[in-house]
């Protein structure tokens, strides 16, 4: 059985951009500028979850 997937982005987050990028900011702080595995995971999850709580723009032609 086939499935369809939508491709249509919506954000999952219920945060700003802005407060999400914030945590980032923080997150870095508390690490001394070096990322522990844990850490790095975190990392990586914020910045998604960044990425789709940012308006979205439409391409330029």
């Amino acid at each position: 059985m086939l499935h369809s997937m939508s491709t249509t982005l919506e954000p999952s987050s219920e945060r700003s951009a802005a407060e999400v990028n914030e945590e980032i900011r923080a997150l870095w702080l508390r690490s001394g500028g070096t990322l522990s595995g844990e850490q790095r995971a975190e990392y990586q999850r914020l910045v998604q979850e960044w990425a789709s709580a940012l308006p979205q723009r439409a391409e330029a032609a």
